[in-house]
Protein backbone atom coordinates (compact mmCIF):
# COMPACT_ATOMS: atom_id res chain seq x y z
CA UNK A 1 0.00 0.00 0.00
CA UNK A 2 1.58 3.52 -0.88
CA UNK A 3 -0.35 6.60 0.48
CA UNK A 4 -0.07 10.23 -0.70
CA UNK A 5 2.75 12.35 1.54
CA UNK A 6 0.44 14.42 4.29
CA UNK A 7 0.55 18.42 2.98
CA UNK A 8 1.59 21.53 5.47
CA UNK A 9 -1.25 23.53 6.49
CA UNK A 10 -1.63 26.28 4.69
CA UNK A 11 -1.06 24.34 0.99
CA UNK A 12 -3.58 22.11 2.11
CA UNK A 13 -5.78 24.85 2.96
CA UNK A 14 -4.86 26.36 -0.21
CA UNK A 15 -5.87 23.30 -2.18
CA UNK A 16 -9.19 23.09 -0.20
CA UNK A 17 -10.28 26.73 -1.01
CA UNK A 18 -9.33 26.04 -5.11
CA UNK A 19 -11.79 22.85 -5.02
CA UNK A 20 -14.18 24.70 -3.39
CA UNK A 21 -14.11 27.59 -6.34
CA UNK A 22 -15.50 24.98 -8.32
CA UNK A 23 -19.01 23.81 -5.98
CA UNK A 24 -21.07 26.56 -6.76
CA UNK A 25 -20.14 26.54 -10.83
CA UNK A 26 -21.40 22.98 -10.49
CA UNK A 27 -24.76 24.23 -8.48
CA UNK A 28 -25.80 26.27 -10.73
CA UNK A 29 -24.76 24.02 -13.80
CA UNK A 30 -27.02 21.03 -11.76
CA UNK A 31 -29.80 23.41 -10.76
CA UNK A 32 -29.78 24.59 -14.61
CA UNK A 33 -30.20 20.89 -16.03
CA UNK A 34 -32.39 19.96 -13.36
CA UNK A 35 -34.66 22.87 -14.24
CA UNK A 36 -34.47 22.31 -18.16
CA UNK A 37 -35.13 18.38 -17.64
CA UNK A 38 -37.64 19.31 -15.20
CA UNK A 39 -36.67 16.53 -13.18
CA UNK A 40 -34.04 16.80 -10.35
CA UNK A 41 -33.41 12.68 -10.26
CA UNK A 42 -32.46 12.84 -14.29
CA UNK A 43 -30.54 15.51 -13.84
CA UNK A 44 -28.15 13.62 -11.05
CA UNK A 45 -28.11 10.69 -13.23
CA UNK A 46 -26.28 12.45 -16.11
CA UNK A 47 -24.08 14.46 -13.69
CA UNK A 48 -22.99 10.90 -11.95
CA UNK A 49 -22.58 9.26 -15.15
CA UNK A 50 -20.69 11.17 -17.27
CA UNK A 51 -18.25 11.34 -14.01
CA UNK A 52 -18.46 7.71 -14.36
CA UNK A 53 -17.13 7.72 -17.42
CA UNK A 54 -14.44 10.51 -16.77
CA UNK A 55 -12.83 8.34 -13.95
CA UNK A 56 -12.80 5.55 -15.67
CA UNK A 57 -10.90 6.37 -18.67
CA UNK A 58 -8.79 8.58 -16.12
CA UNK A 59 -8.49 4.95 -13.91
CA UNK A 60 -7.18 3.28 -17.24
CA UNK A 61 -5.16 5.68 -18.90
CA UNK A 62 -3.10 6.84 -15.55
CA UNK A 63 -0.39 4.13 -14.41
CA UNK A 64 -1.23 5.31 -10.56
CA UNK A 65 -5.02 4.80 -11.76
CA UNK A 66 -4.55 0.76 -12.64
CA UNK A 67 -2.23 0.53 -9.71
CA UNK A 68 -5.08 2.06 -7.34
CA UNK A 69 -7.57 -0.49 -9.05
CA UNK A 70 -5.81 -3.73 -8.62
CA UNK A 71 -6.28 -2.99 -4.46
CA UNK A 72 -9.74 -2.22 -4.27
CA UNK A 73 -10.33 -6.34 -3.74
CA UNK A 74 -7.41 -7.00 -1.78
CA UNK A 75 -8.83 -3.94 0.41
CA UNK A 76 -11.74 -5.27 0.94
CA UNK A 77 -11.12 -9.06 1.16
CA UNK A 78 -8.28 -8.15 3.84
CA UNK A 79 -11.08 -6.14 5.62
CA UNK A 80 -8.59 -2.67 5.82
CA UNK A 81 -11.58 -0.86 6.58
CA UNK A 82 -15.05 -1.43 6.95
CA UNK A 83 -16.76 -2.60 3.71
CA UNK A 84 -19.99 -0.20 3.38
CA UNK A 85 -16.97 2.89 3.09
CA UNK A 86 -17.55 1.79 -0.67
CA UNK A 87 -21.42 3.20 -0.84
CA UNK A 88 -19.87 6.85 0.42
CA UNK A 89 -20.71 7.44 -3.18
CA UNK A 90 -24.26 7.19 -2.57
CA UNK A 91 -23.97 10.33 0.06
CA UNK A 92 -22.35 11.91 -3.49
CA UNK A 93 -25.60 11.25 -5.55
CA UNK A 94 -27.60 11.96 -2.63
CA UNK A 95 -26.06 15.67 -2.56
CA UNK A 96 -26.29 16.17 -6.48
CA UNK A 97 -29.75 15.25 -6.25
CA UNK A 98 -30.08 18.07 -3.93
CA UNK A 99 -28.77 20.41 -5.75
CA UNK A 100 -31.01 19.65 -9.06
CA UNK A 101 -33.68 19.60 -7.37
CA UNK A 102 -33.67 22.21 -4.76
CA UNK A 103 -31.46 25.21 -6.56
CA UNK A 104 -33.99 26.29 -8.87
CA UNK A 105 -36.41 26.33 -5.77
CA UNK A 106 -34.29 28.20 -3.61
CA UNK A 107 -31.69 29.93 -5.26
CA UNK A 108 -27.89 29.24 -4.58
CA UNK A 109 -27.74 31.45 -1.87
CA UNK A 110 -30.31 29.13 0.68
CA UNK A 111 -28.87 26.37 -0.41
CA UNK A 112 -25.52 27.07 0.32
CA UNK A 113 -26.40 28.41 3.99
CA UNK A 114 -28.16 25.11 4.58
CA UNK A 115 -25.51 22.76 3.11
CA UNK A 116 -22.73 24.33 5.07
CA UNK A 117 -25.12 24.63 8.28
CA UNK A 118 -25.26 20.73 7.89
CA UNK A 119 -21.54 20.17 6.65
CA UNK A 120 -20.22 21.99 9.23
CA UNK A 121 -21.85 20.88 12.27
CA UNK A 122 -20.89 17.18 11.01
CA UNK A 123 -17.42 17.81 10.67
CA UNK A 124 -17.33 18.48 14.04
CA UNK A 125 -18.93 15.20 14.93
CA UNK A 126 -16.85 13.02 12.52
CA UNK A 127 -13.27 14.66 13.35
CA UNK A 128 -14.20 13.65 17.43
CA UNK A 129 -15.45 10.06 16.61
CA UNK A 130 -12.13 9.71 13.88
CA UNK A 131 -13.61 7.89 11.34
CA UNK A 132 -11.32 9.88 8.93
CA UNK A 133 -7.52 9.02 8.17
CA UNK A 134 -6.79 11.73 10.27
CA UNK A 135 -7.99 10.53 13.41
CA UNK A 136 -9.95 11.40 16.04
CA UNK A 137 -9.69 15.26 16.67
CA UNK A 138 -11.07 17.05 19.73
CA UNK A 139 -13.91 19.23 19.92
CA UNK A 140 -12.72 22.47 21.24
CA UNK A 141 -14.28 25.37 22.05
CA UNK A 142 -12.04 26.95 19.79
CA UNK A 143 -13.16 24.77 16.85
CA UNK A 144 -16.46 25.01 18.09
CA UNK A 145 -16.25 28.65 17.96
CA UNK A 146 -14.85 28.61 14.32
CA UNK A 147 -17.67 26.16 13.16
CA UNK A 148 -20.46 28.86 14.62
CA UNK A 149 -18.76 31.92 12.94
CA UNK A 150 -18.34 29.81 9.60
CA UNK A 151 -22.56 29.32 9.40
CA UNK A 152 -23.12 33.23 10.52
CA UNK A 153 -20.92 34.35 8.21
CA UNK A 154 -22.15 32.10 5.18
CA UNK A 155 -25.03 33.66 5.68
CA UNK A 156 -24.66 37.22 6.44
CA UNK A 157 -22.56 36.84 3.22
CA UNK A 158 -25.68 35.75 1.16
CA UNK A 159 -28.14 37.86 2.88
CA UNK A 160 -28.85 40.28 0.54
CA UNK A 161 -29.83 37.75 -2.00
CA UNK A 162 -32.74 36.76 0.67
CA UNK A 163 -33.78 40.12 0.91
CA UNK A 164 -34.09 40.46 -2.57
CA UNK A 165 -35.86 37.31 -3.10
CA UNK A 166 -38.61 37.73 -0.44
CA UNK A 167 -40.87 39.39 -2.53
CA UNK A 168 -41.55 36.66 -4.88
CA UNK A 169 -39.59 33.15 -6.11
CA UNK A 170 -40.07 30.78 -3.37
CA UNK A 171 -40.83 32.62 -0.68
CA UNK A 172 -44.25 33.54 -1.90
CA UNK A 173 -45.64 30.26 -0.67
CA UNK A 174 -44.81 30.89 2.85
CA UNK A 175 -41.60 29.49 5.19
CA UNK A 176 -43.73 25.95 5.73
CA UNK A 177 -43.32 25.49 1.39
CA UNK A 178 -39.39 25.55 2.13
CA UNK A 179 -39.24 23.47 4.73
CA UNK A 180 -39.12 19.97 2.77
CA UNK A 181 -36.41 22.00 0.01
CA UNK A 182 -34.14 23.89 2.84
CA UNK A 183 -33.98 19.58 4.37
CA UNK A 184 -32.74 18.39 1.76
CA UNK A 185 -29.38 20.64 1.46
CA UNK A 186 -29.32 20.29 5.49
CA UNK A 187 -28.97 16.70 5.61
CA UNK A 188 -26.79 16.39 2.11
CA UNK A 189 -24.45 18.83 3.62
CA UNK A 190 -24.45 17.01 6.98
CA UNK A 191 -23.42 13.71 5.11
CA UNK A 192 -21.27 14.99 3.05
CA UNK A 193 -18.76 15.09 6.04
CA UNK A 194 -19.03 11.53 6.28
CA UNK A 195 -18.63 11.16 2.63
CA UNK A 196 -15.01 12.78 2.87
CA UNK A 197 -13.96 10.66 5.75
CA UNK A 198 -14.70 7.35 4.25
CA UNK A 199 -13.42 8.54 0.98
CA UNK A 200 -10.06 10.00 2.59
CA UNK A 201 -9.60 6.23 4.35
CA UNK A 202 -10.19 4.18 1.44
CA UNK A 203 -7.76 7.01 -0.35
CA UNK A 204 -4.80 5.97 2.23
CA UNK A 205 -5.77 1.77 1.47
CA UNK A 206 -5.80 2.37 -2.36
CA UNK A 207 -3.49 4.21 -2.88
CA UNK A 208 -4.24 7.53 -4.89
CA UNK A 209 -7.80 9.55 -4.71
CA UNK A 210 -8.30 8.67 -8.04
CA UNK A 211 -9.40 5.12 -7.13
CA UNK A 212 -11.47 6.13 -4.13
CA UNK A 213 -13.36 8.93 -6.32
CA UNK A 214 -14.15 5.95 -9.06
CA UNK A 215 -15.81 3.84 -6.45
CA UNK A 216 -17.43 6.43 -5.39
CA UNK A 217 -19.22 7.20 -8.62
CA UNK A 218 -19.80 3.84 -9.32
CA UNK A 219 -21.40 3.35 -6.14
CA UNK A 220 -23.60 6.72 -6.74
CA UNK A 221 -24.23 6.04 -10.09
CA UNK A 222 -25.89 2.80 -9.25
CA UNK A 223 -28.40 4.78 -6.68
CA UNK A 224 -29.17 7.04 -9.17
CA UNK A 225 -29.99 4.95 -12.11
CA UNK A 226 -32.04 2.43 -9.90
CA UNK A 227 -34.20 5.12 -8.55
CA UNK A 228 -34.53 6.45 -12.04
CA UNK A 229 -35.48 3.53 -13.29
CA UNK A 230 -38.49 2.56 -10.84
CA UNK A 231 -39.71 6.83 -11.73
CA UNK A 232 -39.42 6.16 -15.55
CA UNK A 233 -41.41 2.64 -15.14
CA UNK A 234 -43.79 3.97 -12.79
CA UNK A 235 -44.44 8.31 -14.42
CA UNK A 236 -42.57 7.98 -17.94
CA UNK A 237 -39.89 9.62 -19.59
CA UNK A 238 -39.48 13.49 -19.12
CA UNK A 239 -38.21 16.65 -21.20
CA UNK A 240 -35.28 15.26 -23.60
CA UNK A 241 -31.69 16.15 -22.56
CA UNK A 242 -30.54 19.76 -23.71
CA UNK A 243 -28.22 20.62 -26.68
CA UNK A 244 -26.11 23.23 -25.23
CA UNK A 245 -22.57 21.16 -24.24
CA UNK A 246 -22.26 23.76 -20.44
CA UNK A 247 -25.17 21.39 -18.97
CA UNK A 248 -22.88 18.20 -18.90
CA UNK A 249 -19.85 19.55 -16.65
CA UNK A 250 -21.43 19.06 -13.43
CA UNK A 251 -19.98 15.46 -13.05
CA UNK A 252 -16.38 16.41 -14.27
CA UNK A 253 -16.40 18.91 -11.76
CA UNK A 254 -17.39 16.47 -9.36
CA UNK A 255 -14.34 14.33 -9.98
CA UNK A 256 -12.31 17.27 -8.70
CA UNK A 257 -13.86 18.08 -5.64
CA UNK A 258 -14.46 14.67 -4.75
CA UNK A 259 -11.45 13.46 -5.32
CA UNK A 260 -9.78 16.55 -3.61
CA UNK A 261 -11.94 16.07 -0.68
CA UNK A 262 -10.57 12.71 0.00
CA UNK A 263 -6.64 13.40 -0.46
CA UNK A 264 -7.24 16.33 1.80
CA UNK A 265 -8.81 14.40 4.74
CA UNK A 266 -5.42 13.00 6.19
CA UNK A 267 -3.68 15.71 6.41
CA UNK A 268 -6.25 18.56 7.59
CA UNK A 269 -9.13 16.35 9.03
CA UNK A 270 -12.69 16.20 7.94
CA UNK A 271 -13.91 19.56 9.34
CA UNK A 272 -11.10 22.22 8.13
CA UNK A 273 -11.06 20.39 5.00
CA UNK A 274 -14.41 21.07 4.87
CA UNK A 275 -14.17 24.71 5.91
CA UNK A 276 -11.72 25.30 3.57
CA UNK A 277 -13.94 24.12 0.77
CA UNK A 278 -16.84 26.47 1.98
CA UNK A 279 -14.33 29.65 1.88
CA UNK A 280 -13.78 28.68 -1.87
CA UNK A 281 -17.21 28.19 -2.06
CA UNK A 282 -18.15 31.88 -1.09
CA UNK A 283 -15.40 32.99 -3.26
CA UNK A 284 -16.47 30.77 -6.34
CA UNK A 285 -19.86 32.17 -5.64
CA UNK A 286 -18.85 35.86 -5.03
CA UNK A 287 -16.86 35.36 -8.83
CA UNK A 288 -19.59 33.80 -10.56
CA UNK A 289 -21.91 36.47 -9.66
CA UNK A 290 -19.68 39.00 -10.77
CA UNK A 291 -18.68 37.20 -14.20
CA UNK A 292 -21.93 35.33 -15.02
CA UNK A 293 -24.80 37.07 -13.03
CA UNK A 294 -28.05 35.14 -12.74
CA UNK A 295 -31.70 36.81 -12.41
CA UNK A 296 -31.76 38.11 -8.96
CA UNK A 297 -28.18 38.25 -7.99
CA UNK A 298 -27.15 40.74 -5.76
CA UNK A 299 -23.71 41.83 -4.54
CA UNK A 300 -23.50 43.96 -1.54
CA UNK A 301 -21.40 44.71 1.59
CA UNK A 302 -22.25 41.83 3.14
CA UNK A 303 -21.46 39.57 0.76
CA UNK A 304 -17.97 40.88 0.29
CA UNK A 305 -17.74 41.31 4.51
CA UNK A 306 -19.40 37.74 4.99
CA UNK A 307 -17.05 36.45 2.88
CA UNK A 308 -13.91 37.81 4.90
CA UNK A 309 -15.30 36.71 8.03
CA UNK A 310 -15.34 32.90 6.68
CA UNK A 311 -11.78 33.47 5.75
CA UNK A 312 -11.20 34.47 9.03
CA UNK A 313 -13.23 31.91 10.93
CA UNK A 314 -11.76 28.99 8.82
CA UNK A 315 -8.21 30.38 10.29
CA UNK A 316 -9.65 30.32 13.60
CA UNK A 317 -10.52 26.88 13.21
CA UNK A 318 -7.80 25.22 11.77
CA UNK A 319 -4.88 27.06 13.36
CA UNK A 320 -2.89 24.69 15.96
CA UNK A 321 -3.57 26.81 19.15
CA UNK A 322 -1.84 26.07 21.98
CA UNK A 323 -3.95 23.76 24.59
CA UNK A 324 -5.25 26.65 27.22
CA UNK A 325 -4.51 29.87 25.25
CA UNK A 326 -7.85 31.02 25.22
CA UNK A 327 -9.03 30.14 28.34
CA UNK A 328 -7.52 30.62 32.09
CA UNK A 329 -7.03 27.17 33.04
CA UNK A 330 -5.85 24.03 31.54
CA UNK A 331 -8.04 21.52 30.76
CA UNK A 332 -6.60 17.91 31.42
Amino acid sequence: MTSAPRLPLPAGLLLAVGAGLLAPVQSRINGALGTALDDGLAAAVVSFSIGLAVMVALSLALPRGRAGLAEVLPALRERRFPRYYVLAGGIGAFFVFAQASTVGVLGVALFTVAAVTGQTLSGLLVDRMGIGPAGKKAVTGIRVLGSALTVAAVAWAVSPRFDAGASGGATAGGPLLLLVPVLLPVVAGFLMSFQQAMNGTATVHYGTPITATLVNFVAGGAVLWLAWLVKLAAAGPGRGLPGEWWYYLGGPLGCIFIGVAAFLVRSLGVLVTGLGMIAGQLLGSLGLDLAVPSPGTVIALPTVLGTLLTLAAIVLASLPWPRGAFRGRRHG
